[in-house]
């Protein structure tokens, strides 16, 4: 591993099922296979074993984002790359987990609704509009973009190398790799 890496904790950010775990998973795969120490937060991963008695209130959410984001700013100030993959619905907390961690690259994972509808594995969707989920974000919780990401992927008209071809630049025009 190396050992001078500038920590830097990338947020994808979007729709359940816009992609930010796929994402994700190629981008460290590029980092790794680059000598590059990368962790990848995956906000599922992180529900079952990190936050796992928090619900899907407004309060709730936010607790949850504060937790992955302090998780975040502990590696990246050790010089970890960590790839955080979650949802983050609100525009506030993703704000004030940048402010707090600083090295912050936010990638906007953007598909369609109806996109991500057809590409719902988990049938999460199904069952929000079908009244059996409460506060599912993008149905009857609302998802605030970003106002100003450093990349925007729309992974409904981009391929995946793609998408992540555009983060490994902003990584590297940004200092955080070579």
């Amino acid at each position: 591993m190396r050992s001078n890496d500038r920590g830097v904790a990338v947020w994808f950010t979007g729709l359940s099922a816009a992609g930010k775990t796929t994402l994700s998973q190629l981008v460290e795969q590029e980092l790794r296979g680059r000598g590059y120490r990368v962790e990848v937060l995956d906000g599922d991963m992180v529900r079952q074993n990190l936050t796992r008695g928090l619900g899907f209130s407004k309060a709730d959410r936010d607790e949850n984002i504060r937790r992955i984001g302090f998780v975040a700013h502990l590696l990246a100030r050790n010089g970890v790359i960590v790839l955080v993959a979650a949802i983050s619905p609100y525009r506030e907390i993703r704000d004030e987990v940048r402010q707090r961690i600083g090295d912050f690259v936010e990638v906007y994972v953007n598909a369609p609704l109806e996109v991500c509808e057809q590409r719902d594995t988990k049938g999460l969707y199904r069952k929000a509009r079908a009244g059996e989920l409460k506060g599912f974000t993008g149905i009857d919780d609302p998802y605030e973009p970003p106002l100003k990401p450093e990349v925007e992927c729309n992974t409904d008209c981009e391929q995946v190398a793609e998408s992540a071809g555009k983060v490994l630049r902003a990584l590297r025009e940004s200092g955080y790799i070579e």
